[in-house]
């Protein structure tokens, strides 16, 4: 079975390749980094690294306070900074418990064993939304909350390969 949005991207592609359209997007590792707030961004940190397999590239901090943080996981990379840090950029931003426990995003990150990795979530303490299962458009996945409220997906669906 073929998923209709892969086929859909899958043209979109060829049509963009076949009308020589520059591209919009850098050249570079990944184009889209998600950026999150934290009030205790150095506990987040070190519980991303240990529940989720972030690593630390940078972190450029004051005391308690983080400024600006990046945490990669394989090519992708997410940046974070302490609620803390109180500039206009941030006062965009609402904390997940401020707004009933929603999120107007997620971030999905893509893993090479889902089971592994719910299993070493689940034991550093995340909270788990929805089970770990096989999906219908293909691979295995969970979503759950770090200790913050922020959600996450994680599993084993690549949209890139069809």
């Amino acid at each position: 079975m073929t998923c209709p949005v892969l086929a859909e991207y899958v043209r979109f592609v060829k049509s963009r390749e076949e009308s020589n359209v520059p591209a919009i997007a850098a050249n570079t590792t990944a184009t889209i980094i998600p950026s999150l707030r934290y009030r205790n961004a150095l506990a987040a940190i070190d519980w991303l690294c240990n529940a989720f397999g972030f690593e630390k590239q940078a972190v450029y901090a004051d005391g308690e306070t983080v400024h600006h943080a990046q945490l990669t996981f394989g090519n992708g990379m997410i940046m974070l900074g302490s609620v803390s840090n109180d500039n206009a950029w941030g006062q965009r931003i609402a904390q997940p418990d401020e707004i009933g426990g929603r999120e107007t995003q997620c971030s999905c990150l893509i893993v090479a064993d889902a089971d592994a990795h719910y299993a070493r979530a689940q034991a550093a303490g995340a909270v788990i939304l929805d089970e770990l299962e096989t999906k219908d458009y293909g691979g295995k996945g969970y979503s759950c909350r770090d200790p913050e409220g922020h959600l996450w997906w994680f599993g084993t669906y690549d949209p890139w390969k069809p």
